[in-house]
């Protein structure tokens, strides 16, 4: 097994655990429904990000499913 040769110092171990951070999260209003929503992330509400939808909600499926019943028939 293997037995280290050395104490490692307080400076050597804190240097390794720098990368060990929580790091905050930038949160925002969404432009489109004012909810609030990570930065440059999809907004879970409406689905939009910078004007474009991302994410269909789901009475826009529904009207999009009636309006291609309606051009069908």
């Amino acid at each position: 097994m293997a037995v280290p040769k050395r104490k490692t110092s307080r400076a050597n171990r804190n240097k390794r655990r720098t990368h060990d951070i929580v790091k905050l999260l930038n949160i925002t209003e969404c432009p489109r429904c004012h909810s609030k929503k990570i930065a440059h992330h999809v907004c879970i509400n409406c689905g939009y990000y910078k004007n474009n939808e991302f994410i269909p909600q789901e009475k826009d499926k529904k009207e999009k499913e009636k309006a291609a019943d309606a051009r069908t028939r």
